[in-house]
């Protein structure tokens, strides 16, 4: 274990002031910091607010999970940062901050993927990443189905939403319900008690003719917030519950379905989940009984792993560190749209 590279992960994509310490495969610390508070009020993150709030939180949060791990800066081998995708002045702040750290302990500088951490981050729970890894990732900006036969190098996207990501989609349910800022965990807590048959909402892209892994939940939206807008011009109860658990049911549904033919049709014979939604209870059992029926290896990360941090970019940048990858410049950009076709950015890129 003293011989795997001791790795500090910076994440600032969205509203999560995240830093992490990894040594290898083994987690030593996960300080996070969120704004997602100052945001409630305004029923989103506001990209200003978010960025105000990194550069307020870092130095803080950087000192807290080294105490946390039992580490000095000095004892680092390399400093990694979420250089995209993401909100860019929030990105900006961890990326300056990851080059001023790099710069002034003269450790390499990794700038990764924030797609491809969420997938890599599972190392810190279940041990190496099969290869090829087929993951799910599912967040309040992204839902995608990738391939990534080495999460380092080669990581191949096989669908992506067209509109509303998932998270974005609870998010906008939980408005038109009056449940607040931000929706997934709360929808998750009432859809408990609800009839997930209640209302057979809409499962967008599931046509014979549909573009097998893409996603789209738009459509679901405006049925859902149309149902909801009926009953309450016919001054009729909206039976909150019932809704919230038939929306996520048709979410995890096709979130679930999709996956699952993606392994089949590719050969895979496992799947990891990761990202926001990941931690939806409903869309873990329903991915826990559905692999199970395939022959299919289920890998979720706890919760807490799921959600934006700092643990994850630190997995990936010890993995790159590990395999000899390229660091980065310390001109390194920060990427709003990097793709995730490139889990790092190597030095030679400007």
């Amino acid at each position: 274990m003293a011989d795997e590279p001791l790795v500090l992960g910076i994440e600032t994509s969205c509203d999560e002031t995240g830093v992490g310490i990894v040594r290898g495969h083994t987690l030593l610390a996960d300080a996070v910091a969120s704004s997602v508070d100052d945001h409630a009020r305004y029923g989103g993150v506001v990209p200003e607010i978010a960025s105000r709030a990194h550069l307020e939180a870092m130095v803080p949060t950087i000192e807290r999970a080294l105490k946390e791990a039992g580490v000095t800066a000095s004892d680092l081998d390399a400093v990694a940062v979420t250089a995209g995708p993401g909100l860019a002045g929030a990105l900006l702040v961890g990326v300056s901050a990851a080059k001023a750290y790099a710069y002034a302990l003269g450790k390499p500088l990794y700038g990764v993927n924030h797609l491809a951490s969420h997938v890599c981050v599972d190392q810190l729970e279940h041990g190496p990443l099969p290869e090829p890894t087929m993951a799910l990732l599912v967040s309040g900006g992204h839902s995608s189905l990738l391939l990534a036969p080495d999460i380092t190098a080669d990581v191949r996207p096989l669908g992506t939403t067209i509109d509303d990501a998932a998270g974005e989609a609870f998010d906008k349910i939980a408005r038109v319900l009056g449940l607040g800022f931000p929706g997934g965990p709360v929808i998750d807590r009432l859809a408990r008690e609800g009839y997930r048959d209640a209302v057979r909402f809409p499962r967008g892209l599931t046509g014979p003719r549909d573009a097998p892994y893409d996603f789209s939940f738009s459509g679901l939206k405006t049925a859902v917030a149309r149902w909801v807008e009926a009953r309450r011009n016919a001054g009729e109860d909206v039976p909150v519950a019932d809704v919230a658990a038939s929306f996520q049911e048709a979410v995890t549904d096709v979130l679930t379905r999709k996956a699952v033919r993606a392994c089949r049709e590719e050969g895979v014979d496992h799947l990891m989940i990761g990202g926001g939604v990941a931690a939806n209870s409903r869309l873990r059992a329903m991915a826990e009984e559905r692999c199970a029926a395939a022959g299919i290896t289920l890998r979720v990360p706890r919760p807490g792993l799921c959600t934006d941090n700092g643990a994850m970019v630190a997995a990936l940048g010890a993995e790159m560190a590990a395999r000899g990858r390229e660091p980065s410049a310390l001109g390194l950009p920060a990427d709003s749209s990097l793709p995730v076709t490139e889990p790092h950015v190597p030095g030679g890129r400007r």
